[in-house]
This record gives structure tokens, C-alpha cells and sequence, in this order.
């Protein structure tokens, strides 16, 4: 009877360390009281993003096009593309190579003139596109953020005006010194505060 009990003891302590999810507190570059260590928690325990090791989240590093797309296709459930290759440089069996498919074929990530991927750092303009794409894709009808409430507004770029409205206006993208910085890169600590937001408007 004891060597019943222990093995079952022993059987659901495994199960259970093999259901725990990655945390924040796993990570050994994301402090505790970070700013964004509760939304590194979050986007870590949903699956919407991993660490790029098992003790490291490089909360500090860039955000990828290749990043934006898995994070999105895994939002959705990923889903399976209705076709495969749709960008040359994205090789179908590539770690995400069906993210990028599915996020053609939903319209949230375009190709370039030459029809290519063009893996390559996120500016905060170009990923207030790709989430107001996404909203699209969802159904949800852009809103309109005040954009001359930031001294740079000028330097948001014609074809990013209508996403960055939507990402302000929605409260996903917010500035620091009355200066959005659209030209700037983003963060995996700043997405991963983003997705935070999304999630919580999400919920009601």
C-alpha cells in the first residue's frame, strides 16, 4: 500500500512539473518589480511568447517581423495557412515559417515590393500596423487616438498614421516624455507589456 502511494505520489509530482508553465521569476534577466515582469508572466504562461533559453528572457533585445508573426498566430490558436511559401527568404519548415503564411494570408504581415519577408528589427510604428491588422482581422473597428498629443507626432510616417491611432487610442501604445518615438525599435519587455493590454482590454 505505502509503494502504491509512493509511486502515485511520485507519478503526479512529475506530471505536475511537466504542466507548470515558464515564469517570470524562471528567468534570470527579468528582476523582480521589473515593470514588466507581471506582463513577461502573462505572455509566458499563455504561450504568446517563450524565453530564447530556459533561464533567459532578453527582455531588452528586438523585436523581430518573424517574432510579431508567431506571436500573433499563437494569440489566434495557430492556425493552419490555406497555402505554404508565400514569402522566397521564408523557408516553409523554418520556426516560423508558418506564422509568417498564416499572417499574409490574414493580411496582418506584408511582403515587401519584392514580395519578400524581410526578416529584420520592429520599429513601434510598424508593430502598431501589424496589431491594428490584427484587430482587423478580428473584426474590430479601428479606433481613432490623438495623435498631436505627442510633440513627434510629424515623424509617424503616412502609411503608419491609421495603426499608430488605433494602438494609442486603444492604450497598447503610450509615450514617454510626450514623444511616441515611432521610428524606434521595440522591445521583447515592451511587446510583451503590449500583449498585456491587449489581453486585458480583451477580457472586458
Amino acid at each position: 500500500m505505502n509503494r502504491r502511494f509512493a509511486a502515485l505520489t511520485c507519478a503526479l509530482t512529475l506530471c505536475a512539473g511537466l504542466a507548470l508553465p515558464a515564469a517570470a521569476a524562471d528567468f534570470t534577466d527579468v528582476p523582480a518589480g521589473a515593470w514588466y515582469e507581471s506582463a513577461v508572466d502573462e505572455a509566458v504562461e499563455r504561450g504568446w511568447m517563450t524565453g530564447v533559453s530556459d533561464t533567459l528572457f532578453s527582455p531588452n533585445a528586438t523585436v523581430t517581423r518573424s517574432t510579431v508573426a508567431m506571436v500573433l498566430w499563437r494569440m489566434e490558436g495557430e492556425p493552419t495557412p490555406v497555402w505554404r511559401g508565400h514569402f522566397p527568404d521564408v523557408q516553409i519548415n523554418s520556426w516560423y515559417g508558418i506564422a509568417a503564411d498564416w499572417a499574409c494570408e490574414a493580411r496582418i504581415i506584408n511582403g515587401t515590393d519584392k514580395g519578400t519577408f524581410s526578416d529584420g528589427p520592429v520599429t513601434r510604428q510598424e508593430l502598431a500596423v501589424m496589431l491594428s491588422r490584427y484587430d482587423e482581422y478580428k473584426g474590430v473597428t479601428l479606433a481613432e487616438g490623438a495623435l498631436n498629443l505627442y510633440s513627434d507626432a510629424g515623424q509617424v510616417a503616412s502609411w503608419a498614421k491609421e495603426g499608430v491611432a488605433h494602438a494609442i487610442g486603444m492604450g497598447w501604445l503610450e509615450g514617454a516624455d510626450g514623444k511616441l518615438s515611432p521610428k524606434a525599435t521595440t522591445t521583447r519587455a515592451q511587446l510583451a507589456a503590449i500583449l498585456q493590454r491587449m489581453n486585458t482590454q480583451a477580457m472586458g
